[in-house]
């Protein structure tokens, strides 16, 4: 992996808290992900499960994790099983996980090749009584392709079929949504190696540079500084392409007068960062983009003060949206009368801002965390309000990543990222 060591101690403590959310007497198994065939012998790069990684720091294909804690002896309450490594897997594929090397990463002593896993299952299975199965139950996920873990979900349950069954799921989006300290840091990292590959965009981008080079200059800084590169696919939208959400083409030419809309951000250790910045191609707003692009810096800073403990998400999305109102009314795109007069299902601002505002944020872009629960301090939320204008051929949105606190307003991780219209103007003609 090109990140440094994590140090164990996280996926420990991680541990113990899933742990401890266990019903008695029970197991939790939980698989990595396949690597996934493209065609022929093409392959996807690997990416791991984000569960697994959250529990035991393991980083490899075809692992699993097995947790017992009232099994009948220590040894058998956490239990890790690797792909057993050879010298030819060394010379064709490179260096893979030891036993040792396993322990050092996970804090966990007891691992074993996979090849004894069913073995080893087979007796934890007659000492247990129900086991906690790991589906996805994000409120996001689609998903079409018969996953490592839907596969093994499969065949637990005709081969185990007397053992009662529990979710792993609804543990795991309370803890993964409330962050340590140690994963605090690592999505500080992957936003400073945002912040890198956006301010040396702000010396390169200039009127028929295309999406893509931009698209490049930012994979080169990402991964020289020990990132795999972008935590999500890039959005670099220029023109009326800001005004298609998801657009990721990035294939057109960044035109004079433009502006260059950038949903971009890096990763690190698995861990997301997500930025949107707006910034004009010719390295001056012009009056009418200035006057937008302040309403929603406007909207994103009062929307950040909301994001505190106790606060509801929904709730939260409706005062937003009264905010952006009073600013779409001062840009005049919207009037009284299509406020009085506005669907309380899809009120009048929506015509200009149609998305969310905030979503959790963590090892996923769209991490794990309860929508209906009230906001924790630790919790890690995107703010990302934006205007988007087809009929002036422009959109702007603007995005940091910020972290609830125990009291006041939330810490912005992205505070040294440039956000102010002028600082970036004056960065742009330096």
């Amino acid at each position: 992996m090109k990140y440094h060591q994590i140090n164990s101690a996280l996926f420990v403590k991680n541990r113990k808290k899933f742990m401890a959310e266990m019903k008695p007497n029970s197991v939790a198994v939980f698989n990595s992900n396949d690597i996934y065939p493209v065609s022929a012998d093409s392959t996807l790069p690997f990416a791991q499960h984000r569960d697994i990684f959250y529990l035991s720091g393991v980083d490899q294909e075809e692992s699993v994790l097995l947790l017992f804690p009232d099994a009948p002896y220590e040894h058998q309450r956490e239990m890790l099983f690797l792909r057993e490594t050879n010298e030819h897997i060394a010379v064709w594929e490179g260096e893979k996980l030891t036993k040792e090397r396993a322990f050092q990463v996970s804090g966990i002593r007891t691992v074993y090749w996979l090849q004894d896993f069913h073995k080893i299952l087979n007796e934890m299975m007659t000492y247990a009584e129900t086991m906690y199965i790991n589906t996805n139950e994000h409120y996001r996920a689609t998903v079409e392709t018969e996953t490592r873990e839907a596969r093994f979900v499969k065949w637990w349950k005709e081969r185990y079929p007397a053992h009662n069954v529990a979710k792993s799921n609804p543990i795991l989006q309370r803890l993964r949504s409330v962050k340590e300290s140690e994963e605090i840091d690592l999505i500080q990292h992957a936003c400073d190696i945002t912040e890198k590959g956006f301010r040396r965009l702000l010396g390169f981008v200039k009127p028929n540079v295309t999406e893509y080079e931009v698209e490049a200059e930012l994979a080169h800084e990402f991964i020289r500084n020990r990132s795999k590169g972008f935590a999500y696919t890039p959005i670099i939208a220029s023109g009326n392409n800001a005004n298609v959400l998801h657009y990721i083409e990035n294939n057109q030419q960044c035109k004079e007068g433009d502006l260059l809309l950038l949903d971009v951000a890096a990763e690190y250790a698995n861990y997301s960062s997500d930025m949107t910045r707006t910034i004009p191609v010719s390295g001056r707003f012009s009056e009418r983009q200035k006057a937008v692009y302040n309403a929603v810096l406007r909207v994103k800073n009062e929307a950040t003060k909301m994001l505190t403990p106790g606060t509801l998400w929904k709730q939260y999305h409706v005062e937003v949206g009264k905010i952006m109102t009073s600013e779409l009314l001062g840009l005049g795109l919207l009037d009284k009368a299509d406020v009085q007069n506005e669907n309380p299902e899809w009120p009048a601002y929506k015509k200009y801002f149609m998305h969310g505002t905030s979503h959790h944020m963590g090892l996923d872009t769209h991490d794990y965390g309860l929508l209906h629960e009230p906001m924790k301090a630790n919790m890690v939320f995107t703010v990302e309000p934006g205007i988007y204008i087809p009929a002036e051929k422009f959109g702007i949105r603007l995005e940091d990543n910020v972290v609830v606190q125990e009291k006041g307003e939330p810490f912005n991780l992205m505070r040294n990222i440039p956000v102010e219209a002028d600082e970036i103007e004056s960065l742009m003609n330096e």
